[in-house]
């Protein structure tokens, strides 16, 4: 018997929802498999924000530093900036955990129809790394003569040797696992010191991985490229800023974000990694009992790749594609009439665990053939 310490964050809106969905699916699963969980729950949010002027408590991170992985549910309440509630916490665990990659999986899935005519499934299957930790998103900048015409606001962009190395490695070992391509995104042609920078870097690593076929694309024709011809890509790696918007259309591109996992990655293991949905908290359906768990589910499935279990995390990603391809029990977002407990139900049934224990956050997991609700 395996086990691990899972910090669980289930943060704002249907992250409440989808959280309980994923820990039943790690639960069964990890019956299966010999792993044993030993869930620690925490409740930062916006709403702790709002009521105790902080996302988490002056202790957070040492309280997290001594589990093997943190699952977040969503992050995001209206009335609480944006800004706030992630530096004050998502961008405090990726940093201080080193978790700098972020990894993004694209799949175009049978019964999810892309909004692309070309984009088929089964050939749509790629992977966004993205710089994490620095780039584009450096707290380096500030504001000067606020209120006055003249006021003005300047932002930093810093790349380290360091920092660009360690994801760009990363990046090309993937390649090397999978089908051996990678695609770098960059815009040396019009930010004159950083891309040429990360340009150089590239092509550097790029020698030490002759097995990997690799070019450049600048961000603007990637982008235009993702939408033409989205089957191409295997591997594509980013900076910071331009991986976020490259992986968020990726997912538009595959039907729907509100699929899309990621994970945020140490490598080495040395500190926690954090794995999450990549949709918001969608507060317009939290307590409704409709909010999609998959990208929380397939989150989970990263998670247990990374804990050292990918057959366990196969078999997850196998039945979230069984589940997409009937289509019985999908939820609202998809086109269906499921629910949140239903979908999940239904996901269980596939992997033959129909004897999941109730969790709390999921009472009596419906049956979806009969259009149940977790409220």
């Amino acid at each position: 018997m395996t086990s691990h310490r899972i910090a669980l964050i289930p943060g704002d809106g249907i992250g409440t929802e989808v959280l309980p969905a994923a820990r039943q699916v790690l639960e069964t699963i990890g019956a299966r498999h010999a792993i044993d969980w030993d869930f620690q729950e925490f409740d930062w949010s916006c709403a702790r924000y709002l009521s105790e002027g902080a996302m988490m408590p002056p202790d957070g991170l040492d309280r997290l530093r001594a589990h093997d992985a943190i699952l977040l549910g969503a992050v995001g309440y209206p009335g609480v900036p944006d800004h706030v509630s992630l530096w004050g916490l998502l961008i405090p665990i990726r940093r201080a955990f080193r978790q700098y990659v972020n990894l993004r999986p694209i799949k175009v899935f049978e019964g999810i129809p892309s909004p692309l005519r070309g984009a088929l499934p089964g050939e749509v299957d790629f992977v966004v790394v993205r710089e994490n930790v620095e780039g584009e998103y450096s707290e380096i900048g500030g504001r000067l003569n606020r209120g006055f015409p003249e006021e003005m606001a300047v932002q930093e962009a810093v790349f380290t040797r360091a920092g660009v190395s360690r994801v760009v490695d990363y990046a090309f070992r993937l390649a090397g696992r999978r089908r051996g391509r990678l695609t770098s995104a960059t815009k040396s042609n019009g930010i004159v010191h950083t891309m040429p920078f990360w340009d150089e870097i590239v092509a550097e690593a790029a020698a030490a991985h002759a097995r990997v076929t690799w070019e450049q694309e600048h961000i603007d024709a990637l982008a235009a490229k993702f939408v033409l011809d989205p089957a191409r890509y295997d591997v594509v790696v980013a900076s910071n800023l331009f991986g976020d918007i490259l992986s968020d259309l990726a997912a538009a591109v595959a039907g729907s974000i509100g699929i899309a996992p990621s994970a945020n990655l140490n490598p080495e293991g040395e500190h926690p990694s954090m794995f999450e949905p990549v949709h918001g908290s969608a507060p317009d359906i939290a307590g409704k009992g409709v909010a999609n768990p998959i990208g929380a589910i397939w989150s989970a499935a990263l998670m247990l790749d990374h804990l050292g279990h990918p057959e366990a995390a196969d078999e997850v990603t196998a039945a979230i594609a069984a589940a997409l391809a009937d289509g019985s029990a999908v939820t609202p977002d998809l086109g269906g009439t499921g629910t949140t407990a239903g979908f999940t139900r239904h996901l269980l049934d596939l992997l033959d665990l129909t004897d999941a224990p109730d969790l709390p956050g999921l009472p009596g997991l419906p049956d979806p053939s009969r259009g149940g609700s977790a409220l």
